[in-house]
């Protein structure tokens, strides 16, 4: 008996062994690259092992962990927040859209009309306050076309590669032009990514006490920026080491992927490339929001990975 159960451990540890850690994932060039880099530099006999003090993983957002179109979903809760401010507050074009529920008006005032429909959302109220009511939108809010929960259009492949990651010693950082304390709100139950490994964008905070209670107060002015070039400076104000993976979907994530690849460890860029119309949207090179021209054109000679998802993703969404 004692010999049968040993038997049956084996058994069971080697189907451990050769289980897929990407089961999501369609067999391929991207999904062989990525498990080929996590067995060499978590491998100790091999020449490119990487301590796990510093297997430091990095990922966009938007586009990258969950859908962004025809929107950032940060915009939907924003444009709701919008719709309950009283007229006389709406003192813009871009407000007076986002009010009316006119996204064509809304993306015709740029990037300076978003950012204003972002900031009121945030403004005249605490951080915890704030992330209240992030936590009662999502609790209610559904996408416009899917009908689905916002936290729910997360993308069960990157989820596994999240996971496979974690469970080989890296720890994995979001690194978002999103909103900081937005994300926060989420990111645990979403992807097991506590609030301290979440870097993003942010407005000004100010200290006050009121009543004999302190609190943080957010303001409109923008504090930081976590959009292009302001990734790897945000990665090292946060994490404080370059980081040996890197994830994002758009040019916007460019040059994170390029700081992350151009360590003398070993290091590994991949693009989400949004190429299925038919289970998300298919979109890169031309759009309002994710396009993907530089990545394209540069990332293939740099020896970055694309996930194509409608030929490397079996599934999209979680229990699909």
């Amino acid at each position: 008996m004692r010999m049968l159960a040993t038997a049956a451990c084996l058994s069971l540890l080697a189907a451990a062994a050769f289980a897929d850690p990407l089961p999501s994932w369609n067999a391929g060039e991207t999904k062989s690259a990525i498990i080929g880099f996590v067995e060499a530099v978590t491998d100790p006999a091999s020449d490119e092992y990487v301590t796990p003090a510093d297997r430091i993983a990095v990922f966009d957002n938007d586009g990258t962990l969950w859908s962004e179109q025809p929107a950032y979903f940060q915009l939907f809760f924003a444009i709701d927040h919008v719709k309950k401010m009283d007229e006389s507050q709406l003192t813009s074009d871009a407000l007076k859209a986002a009010a009316a529920g006119d996204m064509k008006a809304l993306m015709a005032t740029g990037e300076q009309g978003l950012l204003e429909v972002l900031a009121a959302s945030h403004t005249g109220m605490s951080v915890a306050a704030f992330k209240d009511s992030v936590a009662s939108w999502l609790d209610m809010a559904v996408h416009p076309t899917t009908g689905m929960r916002y936290d729910a259009m997360v993308y069960q492949p990157m989820l596994e590669l999240l996971s496979f990651l974690r469970d080989e010693g890296f720890a994995t950082y979001i690194v978002s032009g999103g909103g900081i304390d937005f994300i926060r709100v989420f990111s645990g139950g979403a992807y097991n990514i506590p609030v301290s490994q979440v870097v993003g964008s942010s407005l000004v905070s100010d200290y006050v006490v009121e009543n004999g209670t302190p609190m943080l107060m957010k303001t409109p002015d923008l504090f930081f920026l976590d959009d292009k070039a302001g990734k790897p400076v945000a990665i090292n104000h946060h994490i404080g080491k370059r980081p040996i993976f890197a994830a994002g979907n758009s040019d916007g994530d460019f040059q994170m992927l390029e700081w992350t690849t151009s360590g003398e460890a070993p290091s590994f860029g991949l693009y989400v490339h949004h190429t299925d119309d038919d289970r998300e949207w298919a979109y890169d090179r031309e759009g309002h929001i994710g396009v993907l021209n530089r990545g394209l054109d540069d990332g293939p000679e740099r020896g970055w990975y694309f996930a194509d998802m409608a030929k490397d993703w079996a599934v999209i969404w979680p229990a699909e």
